[in-house]
């Protein structure tokens, strides 16, 4: 019998990478095991993990909420309504009872939505993935990713082995999305033969956090139907604004519907994000617009392949997207624990952006959306031939060093993608104890400076 090796594998599994649990995190685990065995030789007492954006992670203090875990629990054991009258309230025994007997017609946006256009997988995720696995039919399809970018995104697209085709978002206005760049990055993947399949938009942005406007969602649109892309609307973030009034989320379903445009929309959402950070539960759906009876079917099918996401990911999509409302049991309840997240994560993030800004050598765009700030650090040549000597990139370099004097744990830019000769890393807005956390932050980099040079 032959080995299992690495050559009996699929050669496009090698080239998958995925910085944001890669060698910074499974350092930080060593570390943590080592602190939970008493280990007192670190110069930290804990481990921060600010690579990831799961709100409930051990460490931090954004609890889940109530009426999520109320309507879960009566799913599991609808007796309970019965033994615990008292416990839980109306509409969420009204909740569970409605779930257990299906729902029906449902809208978005003040649009009309069609249930089997709409299917839940286990977290956004599988989504992303089996739609780029059924668009992409040879290495010469490519679908247009923004950079910087969740490298989802790159791996998906190496396991399936298609074209990555990156266009840059514009850090010195806010990371803002340009056409025109989109554009030219269609037109260079033409005159190398490659054709461009889709088009990757993470609205509010996953690393930056920028939130794109109206007028340039229209011009996106208006750029698909030009070029027959399908659009993949990466949304799972759009209810993580930290100025809702001034900075406004709006569904790209919305103004497709509006605007009457054919193109083929494919929408991603999650629990995993927003107030509801229920990132073990699995739960998230794509919704699909402009779309044909033949390629549903397809997408069905391959749904099917599948089988259904957890339950307890079903109800939490379901929790998600049709929330308390004024006048319901549960509503004061519900509106004071989200209204307290978003007012921790909106002054978490202007704290933290305020003062890395206030770093020798960082620039710092202050995010209105998601979970992250996305700094740009100038590295100094020693600094970059340090790395290059220890084999490493020099944003790396600097968050492995960070890591091994603070115990925080971030994700260097060069695992999302960045401009030629430009260092940034990411790190998550959860982390309570912000003039603890920065101080740890403010510390490491100036003596960073200190021993590599500006």
């Amino acid at each position: 019998m032959r080995p299992l090796t690495l050559d009996s594998l699929n050669p496009a599994v090698k080239k998958v990478q995925y910085a944001v649990r890669g060698e910074l995190a499974i350092k930080a685990e060593e570390y943590r095991v080592r602190l939970a065995e008493g280990d007192k030789g670190l110069p930290f007492d804990k481990v921060i993990s600010s690579n990831i954006g799961n709100p409930q992670q051990k460490g931090l203090d954004q609890p889940p909420i109530t009426f999520v875990r109320q309507v879960a629990a009566l799913m599991e054991w609808p007796a309970l309504a019965e033994l615990a009258p008292n416990v839980f309230p109306q509409d969420v025994r009204a909740r569970a009872k409605e779930l257990q007997e299906e729902i029906g017609s449902i809208e978005r946006d003040g649009y009309p939505s069609d249930p089997g256009h709409i299917f839940l997988t286990g977290g956004a995720s599988a989504g992303v993935s089996l739609l780029i696995s059924m668009l992409v039919t040879s290495p010469k399809d490519g679908v247009l990713i923004p950079i910087p970018q969740y490298p989802l995104y790159t791996a998906t697209l190496a396991q399936h082995n298609g074209a990555a085709l990156p266009y840059h978002l514009d850090e010195s206005s806010g990371w803002s999305t340009s056409a025109e760049s989109i554009e030219a990055a269609i037109e260079k993947a033409h005159r190398e033969g490659i054709v461009s399949k889709a088009l990757v938009i993470i609205n509010p942005g996953n690393p930056t956090g920028a939130l794109l406007d109206e007028e340039t969602q229209v011009q996106l649109i208006e750029l698909c139907e030009k070029y027959s892309l399908v659009l993949l609307a990466d949304e799972v973030y759009q209810a993580n604004l930290h100025h809702p009034d001034s900075h406004p989320f709006t569904s790209f379903k919305k103004l497709v519907a509006k605007h009457q445009s054919p193109i083929p929309l494919v929408s991603f959402h999650s629990i995993s994000k927003g107030v509801s950070g229920e990132c073990g539960r699995r739960g998230g759906y794509f919704e699909c617009t402009n779309i044909s009876d033949e390629v549903l079917a397809e997408i069905y099918k391959m749904v099917s392949v599948g089988l259904c996401p957890p339950v307890s990911g079903q109800i939490g999509v379901d929790c998600m997207v049709r929330p308390p409302k004024p006048g319901d049991e549960s509503y004061e309840l519900w509106k004071k624990e989200t209204d307290t997240i978003h007012a921790a994560l909106a002054s978490r993030t202007k704290t933290m952006a305020e003062r890395l800004n206030a770093l020798p050598g960082v620039s710092c765009v202050d995010s209105p959306g998601a979970l992250y700030l996305y700094p740009q650090i100038r590295l100094s040549q020693k600094a970059q031939e340090t790395a290059r000597k220890a084999g490493k990139e020099p944003d790396a370099f600097y968050a492995l060093a960070l890591l091994d004097e603070t115990g925080i744990c971030v994700v260097p830019g060069s695992g999302f993608g960045q401009k030629e000769g430009e260092w940034h890393y990411r790190l998550t807005c959860l982390c309570p104890g912000v003039d603890e956390y920065v101080g740890k932050l403010e510390k490491f980099h100036r003596g960073f400076v200190e021993k590599y040079g500006a």
